[in-house]
């Protein structure tokens, strides 16, 4: 019997943006993540929605990324 890895869809709520090219950065530093197979920043509501294999890649893991990328992140309480 073979495992499937599982998807997890994470929501993170981001400060500091002040431009639309933050979101770029944030994507492309989420997305170099080994794990995470699908981002998407929105700029107007600062929320990051990433897919991603939590075997691989949790979600401390996502935070530390867009700490790296120069702005904070946590997960969405809701």
């Amino acid at each position: 019997m073979s495992t499937t890895s599982t998807t997890q869809h994470t929501v993170l709520r981001a400060e500091g943006f002040a431009c639309p090219s933050c979101v770029e950065k944030i994507e492309k530093r989420l997305g170099r993540l080994a794990g995470v197979s699908d981002v998407a920043v929105h700029f107007a509501s600062s929320r990051i929605e990433v897919a991603h294999d939590p075997a691989a890649v949790s979600v401390d893991d996502l935070v530390a990324a867009v700490a790296k990328a120069g702005y904070v992140a946590r997960p969405a309480t809701f």
